[in-house]
């Protein structure tokens, strides 16, 4: 990994109902932010929301949903494309992504789009924990994805991560074994503000990885309001560059020279371990099957 500048990139979804003008009046928006931000900041990573085509409950059937979005890449991604392209930076965003036409109405992905400096989409990650209102298995629109993506770049590796999968500690330790330095979390947060800073922070401290992740801001096409506080966290879990609840952007340099370099921000004491070489693997090994194994809370949880 080489020192660059990233950027979280925080706005609101087109208001009113999801259609094909709304569609391209995000992208529309998406796009201005990106140039804007770059040209204000020099950033060479841009972190847009989750789901920032259309808002993350779109308000429509999921076979309107469908019809709506692309394949990717393809006309949901190509606005974004393009300002990478002219303005030779990467970005990731989120997006709902259609996927293959044989089941039912179709199937939705809610995905995660890494576009390189050249305009070419370099990895695409399929939201593998779906929120529940949104996951098809409980009457929502997302199919889950089924795997990892990390992707080498010139400025690093990069690993993607989406929303709700920030609780799921296992995802990102998959990535940080493949040698993820930055991963990024689109978002849509429906929680409170603590359990976005939180999950932030742990995550990236347990893999010992930045984190930038870009929350949305504003109300989606179903009214359901975002609360935004982007943020960029350091592999020692220090909040760096924090937006509030405006449509906004936020950037930090990420300098791997001091990733690591002191016990806590600012400390004369050094870093003295590592939570990736300190695994003990053989007690994971030996207890493979409780890792692996379905379990629930012993708590009543919903209604």
């Amino acid at each position: 990994m080489r020192r660059f500048i990233a950027a979280a990139v925080q706005f609101a979804p087109a208001p009113g109902p999801l259609t094909a003008a709304s569609v391209e009046a995000n992208l529309d928006k998406a796009e201005s932010f990106v140039r804007r931000c770059v040209a204000a900041t020099g950033a060479e990573l841009v972190v847009l929301p989750e789901s920032c085509t259309t808002g993350f409950t779109p308000g429509v059937p999921a076979g309107e949903l469908w019809s709506l979005m692309s394949a990717v890449p393809g006309p949901v991604t190509e606005p974004l494309q393009q300002a990478a392209r002219e303005l030779g930076v990467h970005v990731c965003m989120g997006t709902y992504e259609r996927g293959d036409a044989g089941r039912g109405s179709g199937t939705v992905h809610n995905a995660a789009v890494l576009i390189g400096p050249t305009g070419d989409v370099l990895g695409v990650y399929r939201k593998t924990h779906p929120f529940g209102t949104e996951n098809t298995t409980d009457g929502g629109w997302v199919t889950a994805g089924t795997d990892v993506c990390v992707v080498d770049t010139d400025l690093g590796r990069i690993g993607m991560a989406i929303c709700f999968d920030g609780d799921f500690p296992e995802l990102w330790r998959i990535q940080a074994v493949r040698g993820a330095e930055v991963i990024c979390r689109p978002s849509a947060l429906l929680r409170s503000a603590d359990i976005w800073e939180l999950t932030n922070r742990a995550r990236a401290y347990d893999n010992h990885v930045y984190v930038v992740g870009a929350n949305a801001v504003g109300a989606d096409p179903a009214g359901t309001l975002y609360f935004g506080n982007s943020m960029i966290v350091t592999p020692i879990a220090e909040v760096v560059a924090r937006a509030a609840t405006q449509e906004s952007w936020v950037a930090a340099e990420l300098d791997p020279a001091r990733a690591m370099a002191s016990l806590s921000p600012g400390s004369s004491v050094p870093q003295p371990f590592d939570h990736l070489a300190a695994r003990n693997l053989e007690l994971y090994d030996k207890h493979a099957a409780d890792l692996l194994g379905p379990a629930r809370t012993s708590f009543p949880y919903g209604s």
